[in-house]
């Protein structure tokens, strides 16, 4: 090794070392009150503090960790991005390549795995409902490029449709289910109109103000929605007329099979698996539309997108309305497998949570979402027993994905369009002529 190049190397970890330290520091002054000190109330009601040094320490040193091979690996140090050999590469995009099937597969077989576990059923559901509307929120955020913070109101329209239409007028599941896609759709049209000419900051201001007042409704109307009690005793779908129940007649009767209530849940998981595969299905179709170009041409630059004679307010309206159509699914199942719906569903936090599913597996990435709400929501169960750190880890995790992922966890994306066949190009086409 050159004089040179030890000198670099000495540098680069100086520099490292210089970084973690104050990064350390930082985490030192950020978690000293939050974390090192713990309010708890005494036996006769005083406030007492409790010291908590060794988990102050644990996390200002995994600061220091992070930050430092953050600057040697990644940085252009030891093991930098750019020495990955090309074969590694060639082989991870393999196995991105062959992850959509796969993943596919295991989801088909999942129930008969996990039968017996009905714990890991109801997160599987939890998880596939966020999947579907993730690429519900990705049409609008990722493909058109429409910062939208309220989609959990068009989730509550669907529940509400869906309870509301099943309880007064005694309608299926699948007929509820296009009414309630229809209404929600309705209702992304009408928050399309006052948001034609907002971008950035602006839209995301209006679209959580709209959340906001769907949920505010929601609680006040009392005499249509129950307020903050909610609506209970909403009807459970049936299997084209069997209902899941022990009577005579029902699914179990009728099959010859043993009653079980987890015959009721992998039906349910199979609903919420079609539906979401159904979103998807229709979501990559519409790419290869002409509608799907302009949303794509709108993201990347709107002025452009006018120039070239594309209807930018149809657009816009057609983005919000198929985004709130499939939100609608989802809450109308929703509402069908709780059986109980109230306000308190429907918080800005479900907005933010699909949000961070679709911007950390990639916007425009549909493998990416779906990977992303496993990951996040499997991590919140996997968690659960560290209620006070649950949080914390989720955030430290969110950060390092944006330091080292920034455009998420799936960054590419088939085309929308591309030639089957390489055409080659004739050399004399690209060579530069002489000057005399």
């Amino acid at each position: 090794m050159t004089q040179e190049g030890s000198s670099t190397r000495h540098r680069d970890f100086a520099g490292a070392l210089k970084h973690a330290a104050l990064a350390a520091l930082v985490a030192f002054g950020l978690f000293s009150l939050l974390v090192g000190i713990r309010t708890d109330t005494g036996p006769g009601g005083a406030l007492e503090l409790s010291e908590r040094f060794e988990t102050l320490a644990v996390l200002v040193a995994v600061a220091f960790a992070g930050v430092f091979l953050r600057e040697i690996v990644f940085s252009g140090g030891f093991v930098g991005a750019a020495y990955v050999p090309e074969a590694v590469r060639r082989f991870t995009a393999r196995i991105v390549q062959f992850l959509g099937p796969g993943l596919l597969i295991f989801a088909a077989v999942a129930p008969i795995i996990f039968y017996d576990n009905r714990y890991l059923l109801d997160l599987s559901i939890q998880i596939l409902t966020y999947v579907m509307l993730g690429w519900g929120l990705n049409i609008v955020v990722g493909l058109a490029g429409l910062l939208d913070l309220g989609y959990v109101a068009f989730y509550a329209v669907g529940a509400y449709s869906y309870a509301l239409l099943a309880q007064s007028f005694g309608l299926s599941f699948w007929i509820c289910l296009p009414l309630a896609g229809i209404l929600a759709a309705f209702w992304g049209v009408l928050l399309g109109f006052p948001v034609l000419r907002l971008r950035g900051d602006y839209l995301a201001i209006v679209t959580l103000a709209f959340g906001e007042i769907i949920r505010l409704v929601l609680i006040n109307w009392q005499s249509l929605t129950g307020g903050p009690n909610g609506i209970s005793s909403i009807p459970r779908p049936s299997f084209f007329g069997l209902p899941f129940n022990s009577e005579e007649g029902g699914f179990a009767h009728t099959f010859g099979l043993e009653f079980s209530p987890t015959h009721r849940v992998v039906f349910l998981y199979y609903v919420i698996l079609a539906l979401a595969l159904l979103t998807n299905a229709v979501t990559v179709r519409l790419r290869r539309l002409p509608i799907g170009r302009a949303w794509e041409a709108l993201r990347e630059d709107e002025i452009a997108c006018r120039s070239l004679g594309i209807n930018t307010t149809n657009t816009k309206l057609t983005a919000f309305a198929m985004g709130a159509m499939f939100g609608g699914f989802a809450g109308s199942f929703f509402a069908t497998r709780q059986g109980f719906i109230s306000p308190e569903s429907f918080v800005f936090q479900e907005s933010a949570m699909v949000l961070a599913i679709v911007v950390l597996g990639g916007m425009g990435s549909q493998i990416g979402v779906a990977i992303a709400a496993t990951v996040m929501l499997g991590g919140f169960e996997f968690f659960r027993e560290f209620q006070q750190y649950r949080m914390v880890v989720f955030g430290l995790a969110m950060v390092a994905i944006m330091i080292w992922r920034p455009r998420g966890l799936i960054s590419t994306r088939t085309p929308s369009v591309f030639l089957k066949n390489e055409k080659p190009v004739d050399i004399s086409l690209a060579r530069e002529e002489g000057r005399g």
